[in-house]
């Protein structure tokens, strides 16, 4: 199971009343909400690591709607299909672990047994997770220095979140599936063309990694409306253009009530070799 390692030294860490410790003293207090903060003071010179509340906050909303449900059912399926009986899960970059609980679901409907962990640098990320219930364990830290050791997971997921393909590499096991969604050129560009002058389309991504064979693409492209009001703020405010955004274009969302735009995912598995 993906259970987590630590940060300085590696060992495995075990939990002690409510802090996780391992066999050299190292010890990181269990938040309230359920997760361990494991991100080295010195991983990032960022005053600001991942998502805020305000990105938080509206990306609940927005997926509670409901309206990237094809995407979250097309990784459900590949994870059934791909995964072993007994199913080590890792979320690399997991948010509010929406996918996460929705695939760590699917997959003991499918008659699974299922250890799921969740790692995000966002701690707000991981606070609005605990709201879920459940039994997946989180951790803040970094998705390229993993806290997770070798060889010990089946899948990991990486939905919309950085990929550090050496680092998944390290903690899948031979044979171990890695289920990554990226966004296509046009997704969102019905948002864009509503906020910029000149909207443009997203940069290509290539499918191929490093250390890795593709068993998998699959592609879903479809046009959803967005409604009322609520629903297209949040969907702004759940991306990077928010805040990159002047506020003069962002005011121009402010009339609007319905908003259609294309969604474009390309979803592919990935083995280790």
């Amino acid at each position: 199971m993906p259970e987590f390692i630590c940060p300085v030294c590696g060992y495995p860490l075990h939990r002690r009343d409510k802090a996780l410790k391992c066999e050299n003293g190292h010890s990181y207090d269990i938040a309230k909400q359920g997760y361990v903060n494991l991100l080295m003071s010195n991983a990032s010179s960022s005053k600001r690591h991942g998502d805020d509340r305000t990105m938080v906050r509206a990306r609940q909303h927005f997926l509670g709607r409901r309206y990237y449900d094809a995407l979250a059912g097309r990784i459900e399926d590949l994870a059934v299909k791909y995964s072993p009986h007994n199913v080590s899960l890792l979320d690399a970059g997991c948010g509010e672990c929406w996918y996460t609980a929705r695939v760590k679901k699917a997959l003991e409907n499918a008659g699974k047994k299922v250890h799921a962990a969740g790692i995000d640098i966002s701690k707000y990320a991981l606070m609005a997770a605990h709201s879920r219930g459940g039994d997946i364990k989180t951790a803040v830290a970094s998705v390229f220095s993993l806290p997770i050791g070798d060889d010990s997971c089946d899948i990991v997921l990486n939905v919309f979140a950085p990929c550090a393909e050496k680092e998944f590499a390290r903690v899948l096991k031979k044979g171990g599936i890695l289920i990554r969604a990226i966004p296509l050129e046009k997704h969102l560009l019905g948002l864009k063309k509503a906020v910029y002058d000149a909207p443009y389309e997203n940069p290509p991504v290539s499918p191929e990694l490093c250390g890795f064979d593709i068993s998998e693409i699959c592609d879903i492209k479809s046009s959803i409306t967005v409604s009322p009001h609520a629903d297209i703020e949040a969907l702004f405010m759940m991306t990077p253009y928010y805040y990159k955004t002047s506020a003069a274009d962002q005011a121009k969302l402010k009339t609007l009530n319905s908003l259609e735009t294309l969604i474009e995912f390309e979803v592919i598995v990935y083995k280790k070799p």
